[in-house]
């Protein structure tokens, strides 16, 4: 079988992308045809071929407009291609992509991958309504990445007998025990809560930044990520007199990452709106064996993917007493640590690496073929 992968752009900064990018890739690598098309970030678009054999088909992206890339040479790009796939993989949320299904004429199976609610852009949503309507009617299944968005998403009611959840899978991260001691003697060895994403409201960073007033000094919050909301937490930081206690770290290179993960003691998302449907730091901290500190944000996967009591502790979102509560008891008792640390490394194992994703996604595409 043949299967498209379509939407957001190239080159992978979000979970979006990587979901996407992963799926191809690991359906190539079992010799499945799987490309990938979606608009490129910058240039004129191209076709990049993967060793696998797998295609990522890029195409110029004219403008962005409310986090949407506009490259209407999709359409017509999508119109010429789709009859050779068995299955189209669309991702959601994104216009460009929708629109590009909804007039390509393609007439096989569709899977549409909901990945979150559209949040912010309320205006957006108005705009797009009719087409997202169009989309949900036209899927033959429609992919959650946890059960939670099944359950909760009002955009879902009506369609839930043709919803499953498929987690997230990821390949897990190797320790990089050098990187980590050098990162380690910078800070002082102090204890090293780590948190990673952009830079924007619905992260709630702001609300860890305040929670390292009430940790104490042998603690250090690392924040890593850039967005415009940087000038406005160094402010708060600085304002609130811990500018020992919390580091930020600006955009982390990919080959770096492993060894602030390796480094930290405890994981933290602090989000607070359900634009965060499901967290893809936190399994990454988890393949490490890394306790995770998050929010249990209403509607929201991102506490099923940590589970309470099991590989960390999730706390009411926007409380940073409550935030800075958990990580101390996470921290301060060693035997709790431990409980955490072998709960996550579990968790992991069980529901999210790569391998348990592509099976997942096979096994749909199998019994799409079969009807």
């Amino acid at each position: 079988m043949r299967i498209l992968q379509l939407g957001k752009f190239y080159p992978v900064r979000g979970g979006v992308e990587k979901v996407m990018y992963d799926l191809m890739l690991g359906l190539s690598e079992r010799g499945i045809e799987c490309d990938m098309m979606c608009a490129e970030s910058s240039g004129k678009g191209n076709i990049h071929k993967i060793d696998t054999g797998a295609k990522i088909l890029t195409y110029h992206t004219w403008a962005k407009v409310a986090s949407t890339t506009i490259a209407p040479s999709m359409i017509n790009a999508l119109r010429a291609e789709a009859d050779k796939y068995d299955i189209i993989h669309v991702h959601h949320p994104d216009p460009m992509a929708a629109l590009a299904l909804r007039m390509s004429g393609y007439t096989g199976p569709v899977v549409l991958h909901w990945h979150s609610d559209i949040l912010k852009r309320k205006s957006l949503l108005k705009l797009y309504n009719g087409i997202q309507q169009w989309l949900l009617q036209r899927a033959d299944v429609i992919v959650t990445t946890s059960p939670v968005t099944i359950q909760n998403s009002e955009h879902l009611e009506g369609y839930r007998h043709k919803a499953v959840s498929i987690p997230i899978g990821i390949k897990g991260l190797a320790k990089d025990v050098v990187g980590a001691t050098l990162l380690r003697d910078e800070i002082g060895h102090r204890k090293m809560i780590f948190s990673l994403g952009r830079l924007v409201p619905y992260k709630g960073f702001k609300y860890l930044v305040n929670a390292a007033s009430y940790l104490p000094d042998d603690y250090v919050v690392v924040i890593g990520g850039e967005g415009p909301l940087l000038d406005e937490l160094v402010n708060l930081r600085d304002s609130l007199g811990v500018h020992d206690k919390v580091i930020f770290a600006g955009r982390i290179p990919d080959e770096q990452l492993q060894a602030y993960y390796t480094a930290c003691d405890i994981f933290c998302l602090p989000s607070v709106m359900k634009t965060e449907a499901f967290g893809i730091v936190q399994i990454e901290a988890m393949s490490l064996g890394k306790p995770v500190v998050a929010t249990t944000i209403p509607g929201s996967g991102t506490a099923w993917v940590n589970r309470h009591g099991v590989s960390g502790i999730n706390v009411k979102p926007g409380s940073p007493w409550a935030l800075a509560n958990a990580i101390s008891d996470v921290c301060g008792n060693s035997e709790i640590y431990n409980g955490f640390s072998k709960g996550a490394k579990a968790r992991f194992e069980t529901e999210f690496k790569l391998d348990q994703m592509v099976d997942r996604c096979c096994a749909l595409y199998t019994k799409l073929m079969e009807k």
